[in-house]
């Protein structure tokens, strides 16, 4: 959960200002001769795998190949027959691996990543649809605008009911569907829609919140994003494979409850970047509400995890004075003429790859991750001191700021709809604090515990 009162919203704020840095990208490869296979991980998606075939093929650059992976395993529902059926319907060229046994959605992805002969691996959830037409087009473009760009993806946010409605009257959904009926069981009323509208709510505004001000700050200031948001983002094939090669034999088949979290960091560990396209959109059906504080609690679990197992990154900031003095050194004697000067790369924001140096003086982006664990323990340990020392006046003083400046954030990132956005983000005002302790929680719990308690949980 971030904050708009907190050190990674104050840098997000010098970024926006700052904008990005300004040079010609010189692409070494063309983009438009890239081989592009869509890999789909899906595991009870039967309610959803159509919307997102339908959104495939409305997209501007379509894949060579789309490969759906049943990993639903004994518990498997109809996901690969609706989808061999969509397929025939619309004529599309579409792969079904169905798997007996559930393996996880990262040794799917590390399968596919090593099977695949494709340039640009695109990792598309079940249940996720691609809102802009040209998301892979401008993924796969921005990929190739320089060798240290590992993955590009766009805005992921929670697919409300008015999506679903939409795609379900798309012609190709309307061409599987035939003459039937086609009932949603996902637009529900009463209480229980009433629910999942809050809920999605409030994952929405944090998602604007989080990728369209934070991480757009983070882009113009380090050149990327810690990690992709997953459910919709297009990765180098050939560095996923060789990531995999070089991890798996520490950490075994599953490395992460959340696999774009692992990846993520283990590529910035080896100098890579993740560029984040604020104007494409992507939609992804949430768990119910009653799953929120589970759902908020692996995420944090997972961050720590991927974290503590890429600790050199955390180390940056405490890197820097001695690389300053260094480079100033370099500097003089370039100067003095006692040693030639190097060769500038003229690629934006690139730096030298290999987890060596990673480990001598850290990566831009770990400034990211070591105020991003700040904020989760900051702001609420705050809030928690003022209600355990009964000054309510305090406490409610810093809430007010910090909402005034959570909404003008929102009304700002949310082009063309910033009054519902306003609405959305005072209603969904009373889940964030809560959610906040639930971090907190997990924060503590997790500094309190030994690397090894930790690493059995999460293989049982």
């Amino acid at each position: 959960m971030l904050f708009s009162l907190s050190p990674g919203s104050l840098l997000a704020v010098a970024g926006v200002l700052r904008g990005p840095e300004r040079r010609e990208p010189t692409p070494a490869e063309d983009w438009r001769r890239a081989v592009v296979d869509v890999v789909i991980p899906a595991s009870r998606h039967q309610h959803s795998i159509v919307h997102c075939l339908s959104s495939l093929l409305s997209q501007t650059r379509p894949p060579r190949r789309v490969v759906l992976v049943d990993d639903g395993g004994s518990d498997r529902d109809h996901t690969a027959q609706i989808a061999r059926e969509f397929a025939i319907a619309n004529g599309m060229d579409l792969v079904v691996i169905e798997r007996l046994w559930s393996i996880g959605r990262t040794p799917t992805i590390k399968r596919q990543a090593r099977e695949l002969d494709c340039d640009v691996e695109f990792i598309l959830d079940g249940d996720t649809v691609l809102e802009s037409p040209d998301y892979i087009e401008r993924c796969v473009r921005e990929l190739y605008q320089g060798v240290g760009i590992a993955s590009v993806g766009g805005l992921r946010l929670p697919m409300r009911a008015r999506h679903r409605r939409r795609w379900a009257d798309s012609e190709p959904f309307r061409r599987w569907v035939g003459g039937d009926d086609y009932r949603d069981p996902y637009l529900q009323g009463g209480a229980e829609g009433f629910a999942r509208w809050i809920a999605d709510g409030y994952r929405e505004s944090a998602a604007l919140f989080s990728q369209g001000f934070v991480q757009r700050g983070q882009m113009a200031l380090l050149g990327g994003v810690a990690h992709p948001a997953g459910g919709a983002v297009a990765y180098r094939r050939r560095y996923l494979k060789d990531l995999f090669d070089r991890y798996e034999p520490h950490h075994g088949e599953d490395m992460s409850a959340v696999p774009e979290i692992f990846i993520g960091l283990a590529l910035d560990h080896e100098g890579y970047r993740h560029v984040q396209l604020t104007d494409l959109r992507a939609r992804s059906l949430e768990a119910a509400p009653e799953h929120l504080p589970r759902q908020l609690r692996e995420n944090t679990m997972a961050f720590l995890q991927c974290c503590r197992a890429f600790d050199a990154l955390l180390r940056t900031p405490f890197q820097q004075p001695r690389q300053w003095w260094r480079r100033r050194q370099a500097r003089r004697q370039i100067a003095n003429g006692t040693r030639p000067e190097q060769r500038r790369v003229v690629e934006a924001y690139r730096q030298p790859f290999g987890a060596r140096l990673t480990h001598q003086q850290g990566r831009p982006i770990g400034w990211a991750l070591v105020l991003a664990m700040f904020d989760r323990l900051a702001f609420p340990a705050m809030l928690l001191l003022f209600a355990a020392a009964a000054s309510w006046t305090g406490l409610l003083a810093a809430v007010a700021i910090e909402m005034l400046g959570w909404l003008g954030v929102l009304m700002i990132v949310s082009r063309g709809e910033r009054m519902a956005m306003l609405g959305k983000g005072l209603i969904a005002a009373p889940l964030r604090y809560p959610a906040a302790c639930v971090e907190l929680y997990s924060l503590l719990g997790f500094i309190g515990r030994s690397p090894v308690s930790v690493v059995q949980e999460h293989r049982h």
